[in-house]
């Protein structure tokens, strides 16, 4: 059960207490921290890509921001419990039961900045805070229905915390790219926090959240560009951790699925990064934990904005969902509505970001949608190759090309054959003449193509090559057909043998025979002839 000091210990005054003094401590705390890293060397150097400052930065801002958040809740709490010292046993029993795994998270945090730690270790610290909570009761116990509250078993219940713990602390780790973006994302979402626990009547984590934003507050003094300090994951995974925490709790005085919908909401900016990361990398067949440069705040900055410029963006797309995830309060009449203006804004967000995983994860379902299509064009293709089995003359072989290939969606089809410039004319009807070597059809000027496409026959040799070609003159609409199927329908094959016997035994085109047989093609067409 989670209890709180009474409204008379923790008012309004009290909050705004709380806020100034982690304010003014962060104020005062960070630019110690800062000469204290400058001092003994502690600094990061913009050693790989994706990092954005030009000089080294010391890079454990999480310890005044931990340190000051801690300090001005410590300090109205001890005042509210003097005032009201009853209430004090359980609220000692809940702060403990969030500090302790914060400063498991903080201290593992802070030993990555200067270690660097292997991405399953800090995960394994996430997964033993998340287990932590749920053994204090501050996990997802009870499940809200129409008909009330139900209880969750712990098979389900501590699974669905530590991965909510797990989750939410990387966000906002995996958003700290830019100066003061992560800082300034977690400001927003947690004055969230802050008002729902007010609302709720959980004045214990509203104490806590709002001696966080004061901390945050303090911090983006010297975290903003050109930033002096940064969070480090000392920080952005304290404050992800906090915020992880604190919904959780809020969780348990909601009646209503609102309770999980409004810090969902509130903290889209991270969730959104960090599902589209996952998505990314699974797409490249790349490891989830890998860090790259291609965050949404990386591609702000490729699409030209300055990195001011895309941070203030990102401020206001936090607000925006902040302000959403409170029109959710307190029954969430609103949802379907939120869901879908977020819903339009990641469709059309992404598009802008031009990601190239999602343009092909589009093509995959298009590929799927159009199947049919694909079968159409594949068929088409193999009643072409069932048809040249019978052809004897250029004409034949045009007539079907026109038939069957067209329709499979390609404009122009093409041969090319040398010594052709020893056949009349006459006998290239339907084909048009381009070279000495290549006729075509289709097509009013074989040049004006945008996309070609070769197949080589079984004939050809490296001193005579014969081959076909088929042709698109636009690519504007996507072409739905599987090049092998030219091959596995033995299409190659019938045009090769098509060729073969309608060249060699046309009598007007005895020179074009002694080419065949320079060519030491005699034996195949014979062996054609009588089959």
């Amino acid at each position: 059960m989670i209890l709180a000091l009474s409204q008379q210990s923790l008012n309004a005054g009290a909050y705004i207490t709380a806020f100034a003094i982690a304010t003014v401590a962060a104020v005062v705390g960070t630019p110690v921290v800062r000469d204290v890293a400058v001092g003994r060397g502690w600094l990061t150097a913009p050693s790989l890509a994706r990092h954005m400052h030009i000089k080294p930065v010391p890079r454990i801002g999480g310890v005044a921001i931990y340190a000051s958040s801690w300090l001005a809740a410590a300090v109205i709490f001890l005042v509210a419990s003097v005032i009201e010292p009853q209430a004090a046993g359980a609220s000692v029993r809940t702060l403990l039961a969030i500090f302790v795994p914060a400063t498991l998270i903080f201290c593992v945090g802070l030993v990555d900045d200067f270690c660097n730690l292997p991405a399953m270790t800090k995960l394994g610290a996430q997964v033993v805070a998340g287990a932590l909570l749920y053994s204090a009761g501050l996990g997802v116990t009870h499940q809200h229905a129409i008909f009330g509250p139900n209880p969750v078993t712990p098979i389900i219940g501590l699974p669905l915390t530590v991965a909510w713990v797990v989750a939410i602390t990387n966000a906002f780790n995996l958003i700290d790219g830019l100066d003061g973006l992560a800082a300034g994302s977690a400001f927003f979402s947690t004055l969230i926090v802050f008002l729902m626990s007010v609302l709720d009547g959980s004045r214990l984590m509203a104490l806590v959240a709002v001696a966080l934003a004061g901390s945050i507050l303090g911090f983006l003094r010297y975290n903003f560009n050109p930033a002096s300090i940064f969070l480090g994951d000392s920080g952005s995974l304290y404050i992800g951790f906090m915020l992880s925490a604190a919904a959780l709790v809020g969780s348990q005085k909601s009646s209503t699925m609102v309770a999980v919908a409004i810090p969902v909401v509130s903290f889209g900016l991270p969730i959104i990064d960090v599902s589209i990361a996952i998505i990314r990398r699974f797409l490249r067949g790349r490891p989830v934990f890998e860090a790259d440069n291609d965050h949404i705040h990386h591609k702000l900055l490729k699409r030209g904005l300055s990195h001011r410029d895309a941070v203030l963006i990102l401020y206001g797309v936090s607000a925006l969902f902040g302000l959403l995830s409170m029109t959710l309060y307190p029954k969430g009449h609103l949802m379907v509505p939120v869901i879908l203006v977020i819903g339009l804004g990641i469709f059309f967000g992404v598009q802008q970001l031009r990601y190239h995983e999602f343009t092909e994860l589009r093509q995959v379902g298009e590929r799927i949608l159009n199947q049919a299509r694909v079968v159409s064009s594949s068929i088409a293709i193999r009643r072409a190759a069932e048809a040249l089995q019978s052809c004897q003359s250029l004409g034949d072989i045009g007539a079907i090309a026109e038939e069957f290939l067209q329709p499979a969606g390609f404009d122009g089809f093409a041969l090319e054959l040398d010594g052709l410039d020893e056949v009349p004319e006459s006998a290239l009807v339907p084909f048009l003449r381009k070279s000495s070597e290549v006729i075509y059809l289709g097509l009013s000027d074989a040049a004006t193509f945008a996309m070609r496409m070769e197949f080589r026959l079984a004939s050809s040799t490296e001193r005579h090559k014969r081959s076909f070609s088929i042709f698109r003159v636009s690519c504007g609409a996507t072409l739905w057909f599987d090049a092998n199927v030219f091959v596995s329908s033995g299409f190659t094959a019938a045009l090769d043998r098509a060729l073969l016997l309608s060249l060699y035994h046309n009598p007007s085109l005895d020179s074009f025979g002694h080419e065949l047989e320079e060519a030491s093609m005699i034996p195949v067409a014979h062996s054609l002839a009588t089959d």
